[in-house]
């Protein structure tokens, strides 16, 4: 056989279990792609034919590219004052309902052109790609209006064309009720399911849609479901961040409506995790924010366990509540906060993290998928969870390249 390119000496976490190996290791193994996906993988022994490149890993580790399936990459401004409040005191709650919060964002990013949200965004994403990110998920929700929600949504659009990166982005309109609205925000919901979903959907901006489904600072349920059924007429899938600071049954109505992920879900009830399940929809957790607003309560891991639930991992890097373009660090925070496994954390930004934007392309190390690759300087998978504050990464490859 001929290929385009092979990769030789390296040792392979391909994340495609075996039986005693839920990483799938393969030592002094080889990966072989052509047109862009992998096309063989295996024990550079066996390794079936040449390439027209070859590039020789001198003993790294490579693992599927990480993918970041929860990210409110674009955005203007920053909130490091109410940082500040917190410190002194004021909850991530109280500072929301005096209009700070989501609220301040927003008026930074109604102010900032197209322009500046891209160069705004492109040292976030510069820093995650360096940890070997190649497939990044990004959620507008910082306009609460059509204009701005779309520029934003354009703006993400934008970065592939500047960075090696694939790219998927979520409408998150329902994410707060803007100042015009105030008191309103059941006829704010209506006016995204009505006019919000359609347009954008119409111009073809958005991947999936989100919402936030809290009865205090977001949506009821009732509300979120005139968004979700809008983005399903128009055959658009589903997202939520739910059950972050209450348990408001978040999980159950995701799993109601087939969602691709609930995110948060620190609050999720055992029935809630079960339903999600059972609907194939996953469950997205983000230790970073969970760290930072300095939330106790902890997600039912083993409730998620029990019920065979699919767990990822992800930044929800923001400026609020998660300014950490990190995913390394996300994999350490959610083995020592949630006590998740080396192999479950490593799941959480490969294969789960792929399912939790609905890509089956990606994620693992298989013939037939993406070539989408992370090498790293380190000596076993386990120093990926391991290290804080150190990047291993010694480079990445995307779709072959």
């Amino acid at each position: 056989m001929m290929f385009d390119r092979v990769w030789l000496d390296a040792h392979l976490c391909t994340m495609v279990p075996r039986e005693g190996d839920p990483l799938g290791v393969i030592e002094d193994g080889a990966i072989a792609a052509k047109d862009g996906r992998i096309a063989w993988v295996g024990p550079r022994a066996e390794l079936p034919g040449e390439a027209t490149t070859t590039t020789h890993c001198d003993g790294a580790w490579i693992l599927p590219g990480l993918i970041d399936c929860h990210t409110h990459l674009v955005h203007a401004g920053d909130r490091a004052r109410e940082f500040e409040m917190r410190l002194e005191g004021a909850s991530y709650e109280a500072i929301a309902l005096a209009g700070g919060g989501i609220l301040s964002t927003v008026r930074a990013t109604r102010d900032a052109s197209e322009d500046a949200l891209v160069q705004a965004a492109l040292p976030r994403l510069d820093q995650l790609l360096s940890e070997g990110v190649t497939t990044i998920e990004v959620k507008s929700g910082y306009g609460l209006d059509l204009a701005t929600e779309a520029r934003m949504l354009r703006a993400a659009r934008r970065l592939p064309g500047l960075r090696e990166v694939s790219l998927q982005t979520s409408l998150l309109a329902a994410h707060a009720t803007p100042p015009e609205f105030a008191g309103r925000t059941a006829e704010f919901a209506r006016f995204v399911a009505d006019e919000i979903v359609p347009a954008i959907a119409a111009e073809g901006l958005a991947d999936a849609v989100d919402g936030f489904t809290d009865s205090a600072i977001g949506f009821t349920a009732e509300q979120t479901e005139w968004v979700f059924e809008a983005a399903q007429r128009l055959g658009l899938p589903v997202k939520l961040h739910a059950d972050q600071l209450r348990d408001d049954g978040g999980a159950a109505l995701a799993a109601r409506y087939g969602a691709l992920s609930a995110d948060h879900i620190e609050y999720a009830s055992t029935a809630g995790i079960a339903a999600m399940a059972r609907a194939g929809t996953v469950g997205v957790l983000l230790p970073g924010a969970f760290y930072f607003i300095r939330e106790t309560h902890l997600p039912d891991i083993a409730a998620m366990r029990a019920a065979g639930l699919r767990m990822a991992l992800a930044t929800d890097l923001n400026p609020g509540s998660c300014p950490a373009p990190s995913l390394l660090l996300m994999l350490n925070m959610g083995c020592t906060l949630f006590r998740l496994t080396v192999a479950e954390a490593l799941a959480g930004v490969t294969t789960h993290a792929a399912a939790a934007l609905g890509l089956a392309d990606r994620g693992a190390l298989a013939p037939g998928l993406r070539c989408d690759l992370a090498l790293y300087g380190i000596s076993r998978p386990a120093e990926l969870c391991y290290w804080i504050g150190r990047n291993p990464c010694l480079g990445r490859v995307v779709a072959g390249r």
